[in-house]
């Protein structure tokens, strides 16, 4: 672990009315080692909370799809902490074990449209934010609108954050591993 992880009461003033917050959306009902270590830095949390407001609040996608598009993303960044954490929400959010593996694998899950904009997500994820045509015009064809289509990014955004946070702080891993 690079960056020392910290309590609520010995964080910085500026993060400990976010990670308060933060406890509240943990999977385990307790602060997570990420949060802890976000904390140090109260602009890096402050971020990382902006983000989740701004989908919370405005996010039109349903809780399982944006799961599924976090989950597309966290593949291709390689934390094993995003990819635990992730898979747990997926669940959560309705997924089979059997769906969560083929996100993580790759492949389809059988319905066109949200296969295209997990695609148009994946792709995103492997190449810095770059989109094929096809894939674009995919997602675009079988439905998903010019707002559903940026907010997806949204999805990316929030899971590079914090995935590429997580291997640049070597977060020690507090909740059970991802199984695939």
């Amino acid at each position: 672990m690079r960056i020392p992880s910290t309590t609520i009461e010995d964080a910085p003033e500026g993060a400990q009315p976010l990670l308060a917050e933060m406890i509240q959306f943990s999977p385990t009902g307790q602060l997570l080692n990420m949060h802890a270590q976000m904390a140090q830095a109260p602009a890096v949390l402050e971020a990382y909370v902006a983000i989740r407001r701004a989908t919370g609040t405005h996010g039109t996608l349903d809780l399982p799809l944006r799961t599924a598009l976090m989950l597309a993303a966290a593949t291709a960044d390689g934390s094993e902490y995003a990819l635990a954490i992730i898979t747990t929400l997926a669940l959560r959010a309705g997924w089979h074990r059997d769906q969560v593996a083929a996100v993580r694998a790759g492949a389809d899950l059988g319905d066109d449209k949200t296969d295209s904009l997990i695609n148009v997500v994946r792709e995103a994820s492997r190449h810095s934010g770059r989109v094929s045509d096809a894939a674009w015009h995919r997602a675009a064809a079988l439905g998903w609108t010019a707002q559903q289509l940026a907010e997806a990014f949204a999805y990316l955004g929030l899971t590079v954050f914090t995935s590429y946070f997580l291997n640049y702080a070597e977060t020690e891993l507090d909740i059970p591993p991802a199984s695939e």
